[in-house]
């Protein structure tokens, strides 16, 4: 399924919808993302590896996955290690000028879609040690 953009939705502090802030044109990278909202004056991106992945591959992902190209463009990041698949949430501030966080959001999915990649590239390439 090919993505064209994504909408963000505000929560509210028990999570319930309050309403939609913007809808976003973004390409790469947007296939991995499973949840996108805005809480408490933050964005909250939740993305995953799109594909099932093996039991050894789970462990190598999360292994190998760069959460420091992240934290150096000063994103929030961390593991949710209690999902079917390897998912991360990334976290960052919200941004009214609508082309802004266009920018912000393309350049977190831009970041997402290399990352996923080379983590499936070395685990692949480590396979054995994960087995």
């Amino acid at each position: 399924m090919e993505f064209s953009s994504l909408v963000l939705m505000e929560v509210d502090k028990d999570n319930k919808f309050v309403g939609e802030l913007g809808s976003y044109d973004v390409l790469e990278g947007a296939e991995y993302v499973t949840k996108f909202f805005y809480k408490e004056d933050k964005i909250n991106l939740y993305f995953d590896t799109k594909e099932d992945v093996e039991e050894w591959q789970y462990t190598a992902i999360y292994d190998l996955f760069n959460l420091e190209a992240f934290e150096e463009k000063g994103y929030g990041i961390e593991e949710k290690d209690d999902e079917y698949n390897p998912t991360w949430i990334v976290e960052f501030d919200y941004i009214e000028e609508h082309s802004d966080m266009k920018e912000k959001l393309t350049d977190v999915c831009e970041l997402i879609s290399v990352e996923i990649k080379n983590a499936f590239e070395e685990a692949e390439k480590k396979k054995e040690e994960y087995l």
